[in-house]
């Protein structure tokens, strides 16, 4: 780490009361994060994380996002905090100065990177319905706090990081169905029922396996970088994390009847908690939304990395356009058409 970052990362812990004068922590520079600074940070008394966001995510493409996205985060996590307790890290501190921000570290020795498992073959489909209840059950305690709506109005943040870098990126990149992404990603803009996260992937979800004592020996979820979130559609949030679960089905073909698995627990759990609305309506815009954040996924600003140069890519492309140009009404024809793709690749018989 740069000397001018460590001295501003030891200001920010001063000013927070984390660090006490002349107190030198260790600090450990963590993988993973395209759009943030993320440090494992030993002080005297404790291991914690400190995030920042970057101005320009760390992707081959010019993405440009605002830096105020990680109070944004702060207050998503000190709300969720209350609605869903032990399922997000713990706000240790922010500081306005530096933009740095504190919380408490989860020690991958204990806990377990869901998109990992995923990667391994553990397709829980229980786990699966535990990130859907407690992504669902925020959006819905926050439809009925009209203060909500003011402290997360930030759809011009939302929109840097998500609206044009994925479905407008994506309209550029394919002319013949830029209307129909356009109007997907002007509805979405403008429909505000709820707060969403905004990046519901399995890599931002870790999973605790050790429960407490006395309690059913269940994985127990805690949602991470919520930087994306806002006041809009929660419909966003279903779609997205059904994505990944979809495009892992092309990624590791043989484990696909597991992610569908955890595909119909997820949308089963997600739609029994949504309240702000008939669920069917967030399932009709979910599926709307679904094959644009797939192609999104091969021709956006943020290409999911391992489909990069893959084989399935251009099939996952011409199934999202046909998809877009046939728009589906509900999730489960797109989950069924999908099922007959993954059974076309070899790897997914054996």
């Amino acid at each position: 780490m740069q000397g001018k970052t460590q001295k501003e990362l030891l200001a920010a812990l001063q000013r927070s009361g984390l660090a006490g004068p002349g107190e030198e922590p260790a600090v450990e520079q963590l993988s993973g994060g395209i759009s943030a600074e993320i440090l494992r940070v030993e002080l005297a008394d404790m291991v914690i994380c400190a995030k920042r966001p970057r101005g320009r995510m760390q992707v081959k493409a010019d993405w440009l996002a605002p830096v105020e996205r990680g109070g944004i985060e702060v207050d998503w996590l000190r709300r969720a905090a209350t609605v869903i307790p032990g399922h997000v890290p713990r706000v240790l501190g922010m500081d306005q100065v530096s933009g740095w921000f504190f919380l408490e570290y989860l020690d991958p020795g204990r806990f377990d990177n869901w998109k990992q498992l995923l990667r391994d073959g553990v397709a829980d489909p229980g786990l699966a319905a535990r990130v859907a209840q407690l992504a669902v059950t925020v959006s819905a305690h926050s439809s009925s706090d009209p203060r909500a709506a003011l402290d997360f109005d930030n759809g011009d943040s939302f929109h840097a990081q998500r609206i044009d870098p994925y479905l407008l990126e994506s309209a550029r990149r394919n002319p013949d169905v830029a209307d129909r992404l356009e109007k997907l990603a002007h509805d979405t803009a403008s429909t505000r029922l709820a707060l969403l996260h905004g990046d519901l992937s399995p890599k931002n979800i870790l999973v605790d396996s050790r429960p407490p004592a006395g309690s059913e020996a269940v994985a127990l979820p805690v949602l991470l970088d919520a930087e994306t979130a806002c006041w809009g559609d929660p419909a966003f949030d279903l779609a997205f994390c059904l994505n990944h679960l979809a495009l892992k089905c092309a990624w590791q073909p043989q484990h696909s009847k597991g992610y569908l698995a955890c595909w119909d627990a997820f949308v089963d759990s997600y739609l029994a908690g949504v309240s702000w609305e008939d669920p069917e309506l967030t399932n009709a815009r979910a599926a709307a939304l679904l094959p644009a954040l797939m192609l999104a996924r091969i021709d956006g600003k943020s290409p999911v990395e391992y489909l990069v140069g893959h084989p399935r890519a251009d099939e996952i492309r011409k199934r999202a356009l046909l998809w877009l140009a046939r728009p589906a009404s509900k999730l489960s024809e797109l989950r069924h058409d999908w099922q007959r793709q993954c059974q076309a690749w070899p790897a997914a018989r054996t």
